[in-house]
């Protein structure tokens, strides 16, 4: 990502989203949605732009759990810890990922910028337990293997 390709993308959401105050939350989303996540270099921008303090924008930023801050992997995977996955297990299969990625609690996303892991409360899919998601696609009933043989399928594809 470059500089002004993130100005000019964000002109662009602004001018179809609006410079008003109420259009902010919808303005971070698109350019998450096109970036991956929110570029530090965005906040004092939008803020000139959008004429809000930029500690407005960053409180709405890091308030949304949605919203990153952090550069994410093509592939986002997020272990459900909810009650229904903790007790089948879910641990031993984000223990799994992150050994087999080379990653840790600290760092989430891999060098290459292929994966990212992280944890979340609930994945809204307790009969399901232990899932996790693929940027958004549910993987149900899963084991550590299972994750490993994940892993691999989304390195051949990738």
């Amino acid at each position: 990502m470059n500089i002004q390709e993130l100005y000019q993308c964000t002109d662009d959401f602004l001018e179809k989203l609006g410079c008003e105050e109420k259009s902010l939350i919808a303005v971070l989303q698109a350019i998450q949605e096109k970036f991956s996540y929110l570029p530090r270099e965005v906040f004092p921008y939008l803020s000139r732009k959008m004429g809000l303090s930029e500690a407005t924008i960053y409180g709405v930023a890091t308030f949304y759990e949605n919203f990153s801050l952090e550069a994410k992997g093509k592939y986002v995977i997020k272990v459900c810890d909810g009650t229904a996955c903790h007790v089948r297990k879910s641990v031993p299969i984000l223990n799994k990922l992150r050994e087999e990625l080379g990653l840790s609690e600290q760092q989430k996303t891999t060098p290459d910028q292929l994966f990212t892991v992280e944890t979340v409360s609930c994945l809204g899919a307790c009969g399901l337990a232990p899932a996790l998601t693929v940027n958004g696609e549910v993987h149900p009933a899963m084991t550590p293997d299972k994750a490993v043989e994940l892993i691999a399928e989304l390195r051949r594809e990738a």
